[in-house]
């Protein structure tokens, strides 16, 4: 994060929204900070069920910025077998 929320811009939460099967999708919202970053799968993760592992797929994204501008750097690695 380049920017200081409160200072340069109001609202923009990053936001993943995990889609769980047979169930309500679940959404997380990572408060950050100027310098802070974040790292997270980008298209699916393993979650430990009642009957073994099994992949919830993600959604990631930013809320609406109500005020002034936000500012930041993303930087991809993807596995190119």
């Amino acid at each position: 994060m380049l920017s200081e929320p409160g200072r340069d811009f109001a609202g923009g939460d990053f936001v993943l929204t995990e889609q769980r099967p047979r169930m309500q999708s679940r959404v997380e919202v990572v408060p950050l900070q100027q310098g802070d970053a974040v790292a997270f799968a980008v298209h699916h993760r393993p979650v430990q069920g009642t009957r073994g592992t099994y992949r919830v797929n993600l959604k990631h994204g930013v809320s609406r910025i109500r005020d002034g501008h936000r500012h930041t750097l993303g930087i991809i690695f993807h596995d190119a077998e």
